[in-house]
């Protein structure tokens, strides 16, 4: 390993750990995979690279692939609605506006509804820019079957992406509901969500979350009062940027309880994703998750 090979790495480092996570969403598993990227780049002679960027990706987009499989029969045992892992995100992130939508919460709950190389070729293509020539690289396709695969995946996308929300409505949104929230009466919030409303809540099996899905605000609202109305303690709450978009934490005696975050239609919350697992909330109570398109 050159100083020139360790260096072209860590430019690429955040890049590499943004793909991963895009493709896994979840933060551990993509910082297994950077790490699986690095020992087998530790082996590569820099003079046969053309383009680090393109060849570092492929290998990513490689290992996430393999690392899909496993995931899919760890989830299979999973308690309850399986949720991407929030992250802390720091403020440049919301100002690339394609990239903050990519890794929203929504949007990754769309990208699970693809197959794993629909989701490779979209991610490639439409986020980061890739030839379909390198994404075949990346995924074993030859060029023309990705761009069969891209328009197809592109159309599935299409049909269940949210349209982008102001950061500003978002915000609004979620002051209104620490405000309900600290006032101890989450009546109020009714106004705030969409009567088709649905609340996912992730707890893994380790916190009390819903086992299915919760469709209809009134349902809803009866759920978030059961179990936060009588929160023990003092709950603290507070206005993050997770996944690029405004979320919010509730702490409770001081540790990291729940992240929630929300997707707006019409000016309405047509879905609330509440993640209460500790396993997955490390990263969204320490410093912020640096993403990078690598450009």
């Amino acid at each position: 390993m050159t100083d020139a090979s360790l260096e072209a790495f860590q430019e690429q480092r955040h890049l590499l750990f943004t793909v991963a996570y895009q493709m896994l969403s979840s933060a551990a598993d993509a910082e297994d995979v950077v790490q699986e990227v690095w020992l087998r780049w530790s082996q590569v002679d820099l003079a046969t690279v053309r383009d680090p960027r393109s060849y570092l990706v492929r290998i990513a987009t490689r290992q996430a692939l393999n690392r899909i499989r496993t995931m899919q029969r760890r989830r299979e045992s999973y308690v309850g609605p399986w949720l991407p892992e929030p992250l802390l995100t720091a403020p440049d992130v919301a100002e690339d506006v394609e990239l903050a939508d990519s890794v929203s919460t929504a949007m990754l709950m769309v990208l699970e509804s693809l197959s794993p190389t629909e989701r490779a070729v979209f991610i490639l293509r439409e986020v980061f820019g890739f030839e379909y020539a390198e994404i075949a690289a990346a995924t074993d396709k030859s060029p023309a079957a990705v761009r069969q695969v891209a328009s197809r995946a592109g159309r599935a996308v299409r049909r269940q992406r949210p349209a982008p929300v102001p950061t500003e409505q978002t915000e609004e949104v979620l002051r209104r509901f620490l405000a309900a929230a600290g006032g101890g009466d989450l009546k109020p919030l009714l106004e705030l969500l969409a009567p088709d409303v649905v609340l996912f809540t992730d707890g893994g099996g380790l916190r009390q979350a819903a086992l299915r899905p919760i469709h209809g605000a009134d349902k809803v609202l009866r759920f978030l009062d059961a179990v936060f109305g009588n929160y023990p303690g003092q709950p603290t709450l507070d206005l993050i940027t997770v996944n690029g978009q405004p979320g919010l934490r509730l702490f409770g005696d001081g540790v990291l309880d729940t992240v929630a975050s929300v997707r707006i239609e019409a000016g309405l919350v047509t879905a609330l994703y509440l993640v209460r697992n500790p396993d997955k909330l490390t990263r969204a109570a320490g410093t912020p998750t640096r993403l990078d398109r690598g450009r």
